[in-house]
């Protein structure tokens, strides 16, 4: 598979998906046939591409309606969904990242003091704990930056059940290492296998449930020997409740009527998804993907995440005709936007997460002054204040999501 981090190749990415994403979606979508040449061709896999911003949900969307019916393709159009109603219930109850972060800051400090523990940690991350398909998938996702979404599923409860290691040492695992490092979907998926996102509903990974599903793969099925096949899901003394959303309203000509410059980051690295109703007069790109965790980045993931920002910036500032600048890290930004002479700057929307930890910090005096202008998407917008609790909340109203946004299989 072809990841280079470009919108061009996202785009391309979706027209060989097309096809592939109705009733053949449905039937296929839970084989992992591997990383094989050819392989994977019944998902998307343009995980990476939308986590990045180079591609948006609302046009992904909208292709797939322009080909299938919305019934045909319910199923896809579900996962898309689950993308943002994960990015909409971590809105709503920060805490959940703030405390995962002080839990995988605890649970690292605990394997510098535990040799037993340390040795564990480094069966599981290098693929020796002789479980075949969870060592296959651990180089899997070291060596490419990705895994099939229910490999992640199976990983992840072999981590915690079988392995017993703490879910967000492999929350952690996950974000150094995937190109779609998505801070909601990956801490809300670990808790959500792990029984904490629905309580007391866990996920237990099964030998012929992944002999079944990864059949199709060129060396055979892999096998699981040992599996925890009898544990109770995991537990916590807190609840999280509901904070109030303020997102902003849809941006107007006269919010950028002033020349601004366009802020591009790591989860909106191209200004085609953002739809900005005026061109900016400077571009800057903030690339952060260290802030993901205390470890190192993945090779796969660092460079998508870099090459996702260079390219976008690039783009961007050949579409305005305007320079394009580097925000790198540790730097302030106010001297840029002075240099240049610009008083205000376009901010594609921050969510709770990684990327906004590492640059709020300096965009908040300016936002303090009235210098930012946020930019959100109505689908966002629209679908956020109803991932209230579970999933079912926002699946029943995707018929009237798409129709409030446009999104008809008619936008291109």
């Amino acid at each position: 598979m072809d990841f280079t981090p470009t919108r061009a190749r996202a785009l391309t990415r979706l027209t060989q998906f097309l096809p592939a994403a109705g009733r053949r979606y449905a039937e296929t979508r839970n084989a992992d046939d591997g990383p094989h040449e050819g392989g994977r061709g019944n998902v998307s896999q343009l995980s990476p591409w939308l986590h990045a911003g180079l591609i948006g949900a609302p046009e992904v969307l909208d292709a797939v309606l322009a080909q299938h019916s919305l019934r045909a393709g319910e199923k896809f159009i579900a996962e898309v969904f689950w993308r943002i109603y994960f990015k909409g219930y971590l809105e709503q109850r920060p805490a959940i990242w703030s405390d995962y972060r002080k839990g995988r800051d605890d649970a690292l400090a605990a394997l510098e003091r535990n040799a037993g523990l340390r040795t564990a940690y480094a069966a599981a991350t290098e693929g020796r704990t002789g479980i075949e398909a969870f060592d296959v998938w651990a180089r899997e996702l070291v060596e490419t930056g990705y895994l099939h979404n229910h490999a992640r599923m199976w990983f992840a409860s072999i981590w915690i059940f079988t392995l017993r290691l703490d879910w967000r040492l492999g929350a952690d695992f996950f974000l150094r290492h995937l190109m779609d490092a998505d801070a909601a979907s990956n801490t809300l998926s670990w808790r959500w296998v792990a029984g904490l996102h629905t309580k007391g509903k866990h996920y237990l990974a099964r030998a012929d449930n992944i002999a079944r599903y990864t059949a199709g793969r060129p060396g055979g099925a892999l096998a699981a020997e040992g599996l925890a096949d009898d544990a109770e899901p995991l537990g916590e003394p807190q609840d999280y409740g509901r904070q109030r959303l303020d997102l902003p309203g849809p941006v107007t000509s006269a919010d950028l009527a002033e020349p601004f410059a366009l802020l591009l980051h790591d989860e909106a690295a191209h200004h085609a998804p953002l739809a900005l109703p005026a061109s900016p007069a400077l571009v800057i790109g903030g690339a952060r993907p260290e802030a993901r965790s205390p470890g190192a980045i993945g090779t796969a993931a660092q460079s998508f995440a870099t090459g996702a920002l260079a390219s976008g910036m690039a783009e961007a500032a050949t579409a305005f005709a305007c320079p394009a600048v580097a925000w790198r890290a540790g730097e302030p930004l106010a001297p840029l936007l002075a240099e240049a002479g610009i008083h205000r700057i376009a901010l594609p929307y921050l969510p709770a997460g990684w990327t906004r930890d590492a640059l709020w910090p300096e965009i908040a005096p300016l936002a303090a002054k009235g210098r930012v202008v946020a930019v959100l998407g109505d689908l966002d917008r629209a679908t956020w204040p109803l991932a209230k609790a579970g999933f079912f909340g926002v699946a029943k109203a995707i018929d009237s999501l798409l129709a409030e946004c446009g999104i008809t299989g008619t936008m291109r």
